[in-house]
């Protein structure tokens, strides 16, 4: 008889035991010459080392699928047990799969883009309008690279920026004043990594969320870095940011250029960077536009109008601009 003490890395131990240990009395059902015992993220087994050979080869397959997957159902272990391939074979094209087992992957044209200028280059420019999905596939394809142990860490950063209004003095420690302004990236992490593990990964640094303004005098290696909101950047910004790329790190830029919240007196960092570095190897530039929106259908047919307003006002300056010439030109 052996005792041995199996730690569940990397996942989430309540998707492994299931909701009131379900999962767990399973386990202990078809492996009933084994003592089992789960604590937190720790299962004790005793028994005799052919079964516990057996026993922690199926345990590592579940694992694996846990992390693919985000999910662990009774029909998956019965599969895995008895050497049958799980349903949940990943189809072509998925990232990854979200907390509620939805498959992430490109969902256009443009998006299937994006992929592949991050899988052929080193810095990648997203740029298009709001609900195309920059940033929420950005993530994606940084959490696949760190389950795939492709990286060891997930850096996203911001530029602390008010959308057209003054927000003031805001309560709390750096943490509470810097998390408002970052919650679209918690939202599509909580989206794509279980809660538990999230707050682990997050306590030990391997996922850092930051402002912009912390980037200054650090370098970023092994590593996904994405920039969102970019279009909020200044010059100097922007390129004290795409500087700070280390070895082994790749780069993910987003901006949506018709939401420009700097003020009017302002240049936009990534308007300039654009301009710099459209042509420089090793550095892609994608651009999304309305077919790409993936929310609520209002969303396309607001941006459609909005389209149409800015350029009739466009059309209507030059008029003006123009007549006005015409005029001193006659005087």
């Amino acid at each position: 008889m052996i005792e041995k003490h199996i730690v569940l890395e990397d996942i989430d131990p309540v998707i492994f035991y299931g909701v009131n240990n379900v999962h767990l009395q399973m386990i202990k059902a078809l492996f009933p010459k084994l003592r089992i015992v789960g604590r937190d993220n720790v299962i004790r087994v005793l028994g005799d080392e052919e079964q516990m050979c057996a026993f922690e080869d199926n345990i590592e397959a579940m694992r694996k699928h846990i992390i693919k997957f985000n999910s662990l159902r009774s029909e998956d272990i019965l599969d895995i047990v008895n050497g049958h391939k799980t349903q949940d074979e990943i189809p072509e094209g998925v990232l990854v799969y979200s907390v509620s087992g939805r498959p992430v992957k490109a969902r256009s044209e443009n998006q299937q883009r994006l992929i592949d200028a991050y899988n052929k280059n080193d810095m990648v420019f997203a740029v298009g309008p709001a609900g195309t999905g920059k940033t929420y596939l950005s993530i994606a394809l940084a959490v696949k690279a760190l389950k795939e142990k492709a990286i060891k860490k997930i850096v996203l950063s911001r530029p602390a920026v008010e959308a057209g209004e003054k927000l003031g003095f805001l309560p709390g420690d750096m943490k509470d004043k810097i998390d408002p302004y970052l919650q679209p990236l918690y939202d599509a992490l909580e989206d794509m990594i279980p809660a538990a593990r999230l707050q682990d990964m997050m306590e030990k640094h391997i996922i850092q969320i930051a402002p912009l303004a912390f980037m200054r005098g650090r370098t970023l290696s092994d590593a996904v870095v994405i920039l969102d909101e970019a279009q909020n950047t200044t010059p100097a910004q922007i390129r004290m940011f795409l500087t700070r790329m280390g070895w082994n790190t790749k780069m993910i830029i987003t901006g949506d250029l018709t939401q420009i919240d700097l003020p009017r007196e302002q240049s936009c960092g990534l308007k300039e960077a654009l301009n710099i570095l459209s042509n420089i190897e090793g550095i892609g530039v994608v651009t999304l536009n309305k077919k790409d929106i993936v929310r609520h259908k209002l969303v396309t047919r607001i941006v459609n109008a909005y389209e149409a307003f800015d350029k009739a006002k466009e059309n209507k300056e030059t008029k003006l601009k123009n007549s006005n010439n015409e005029s001193i030109n006659k005087n």
